[in-house]
C-alpha cells in the first residue's frame, strides 16, 4: 500500500472493471491482489496454457470471484481486443521477459514487447478506455550516465530485451501524441518479492541458499541495481493510473536507494541465516557492452504527482522474501542457471 488509506483506495476502485495483461506473473499477480482488495472486478489476462495451470492466480478463481481469467496472447489483437472491451483500466504487464534469453531470440521479444503493445493500445483507443498504463521497466536507461535517474535520461539498448521494451514504451506513448490515448508509462527499478521466478537476481541467491549451497553462483558483483518491493511497485501502478498529472508521460518507480549485487548477495546471506561464499561463474556474466552497471532511480514524479511512497525497507523486504523462498524452494532448480 501507499500512504493513501485503504478506505480511499476501495471508493476510487470498487466496482471497476480492469483487465491486467501479464495477471499470472510475479507483478501481474500482486496487482490482482491489491484490485481485489480494493474492490475492482478484474480480468486477467494470461498467456494459454493447454494445462490449464492456474498459478497465482488460483486463490482468486471460483464461482463467486470477482477475478475473470482470460486465456490469450497479447500477439493476437482479435483476442486482445475482446478482452479489453467495457474495461474502465486497462495494466498492460504482459511481456517477453529476461536479458539472457533476448540474445538468443531477439525477434520474439520485438513480437511479443513491440507488437503486443500495439494491440493494447489499438485496443485501448478502439473502446475508449478511461486509461492505459504501460509497463516499461528501468533497464531502458542502460548504465547511468547521470543519478540519480530522471525520467528525462537517455534511453540505451544495451540488450535486446532493453531494445524492445523502447520500442514498445514509444509505440505506447504514439498513442498518446497522434491519437490522444490516455496512457501512462511506468518504469519500475527492480522489483523483488515473493513469486518471483530464479531469472532474477534475489531469488537466484536465495534459491541456493536455502537448497543448502555452500557457494553462490552469480555473474558481476559490482552493478549497483535499485530494488523495490512487489507490494509497493504494485500500488504505484494504482496511483498513477488515478494521476491526470502523468497522462503521456514516464513515471519511475524506484526507492532511491543503490545496492551492490555482492553487497546484496551478503546482505542476503545474513537475512537466510545461512553460511556461503559468493563464487562469480563465467557463463553468468552478460557481454561487457551489454551489462548495465549502476541503476539508481528519482522518484520525484511518483512521489509529487501520485503521492506514491515505497513503504518497505530492503531490510525487511529481503527477510520477507528469503522467508517465502525457504518456503518453496521446491519451485526453484537451484542447480541450474535460469535465463
Amino acid at each position: 500500500m501507499t500512504t493513501t488509506d485503504h478506505a480511499t483506495m476501495e471508493a476510487r476502485w470498487k466496482g471497476r472493471t480492469v483487465l491486467v495483461t501479464g495477471a499470472e506473473g510475479f507483478i501481474g499477480s500482486t496487482l490482482v491482489d491489491q484490485l481485489v482488495g480494493y474492490g475492482a472486478k478484474v480480468r486477467a489476462f494470461v498467456h494459454y496454457k493447454p494445462y490449464a495451470e492456474k498459478g497465482h492466480l488460483a486463490r482468486h478463481l471460483g464461482p463467486d470471484s470477482p477475478v475473470e481469467m482470460i486465456a490469450g496472447d497479447v500477439r493476437d489483437a482479435g483476442r486482445v481486443s475482446d478482452a479489453v472491451a467495457g474495461c474502465d483500466t486497462v495494466f498492460h504487464l504482459a511481456a517477453l521477459i529476461g536479458i539472457p534469453y533476448s540474445y538468443d531470440s531477439p525477434g520474439a521479444y520485438v513480437q511479443t514487447n513491440v507488437v503486443g503493445t500495439e494491440n493494447i493500445a489499438e485496443a485501448c483507443r478502439r473502446h475508449s478506455v478511461r486509461r492505459l498504463v504501460h509497463t516499461s521497466t528501468s533497464e531502458v536507461y542502460g548504465t547511468a550516465l547521470t543519478a540519480p535517474i530522471g525520467e528525462d535520461h537517455p534511453l540505451q539498448p544495451q540488450s535486446p530485451y532493453s531494445a524492445s521494451k523502447i520500442g514498445a514504451d514509444m509505440m505506447a506513448l504514439s498513442h498518446w501524441h497522434a491519437f490522444e490515448l490516455p496512457v501512462t508509462v511506468v518504469r519500475p527499478f527492480n522489483t523483488y518479492g515473493p513469486r518471483q521466478s530464479a531469472r532474477a537476481v534475489i531469488p537466484t541467491i536465495l534459491a541456493q541458499l536455502h537448497s543448502g549451497s555452500r557457494e553462490i553462483r552469480l555473474g558481476s558483483l559490482a552493478p549497483t541495481r535499485d530494488f523495490t518491493y512487489v507490494t509497493d511497485t504494485a500500488a504505484g501502478f494504482l496511483a498513477v493510473a488515478d494521476c491526470d498529472r502523468a497522462l503521456g508521460e514516464v513515471v519511475n518507480l524506484g526507492t532511491g536507494r543503490e545496492i551492490s549485487i555482492g553487497d546484496l548477495a551478503r546482505a542476503l546471506i545474513a537475512a537466510s541465516g545461512r553460511d556461503a561464499e559468493v563464487v562469480v561463474e563465467g557463463s553468468r556474466l552478460r557481454p561487457a557492452g551489454s551489462e548495465v552497471q549502476r541503476l539508481l532511480s528519482d522518484n520525484s514524479r511518483a512521489r509529487e504527482w501520485a503521492g506514491w511512497t515505497p513503504e518497505v525497507s530492503l531490510e525487511e523486504g529481503l527477510k520477507r522474501t528469503s522467508e517465502w523462498v525457504a518456503e518453496h524452494v521446491h519451485l526453484f532448480a537451484a542447480d541450474r542457471y535460469q535465463v
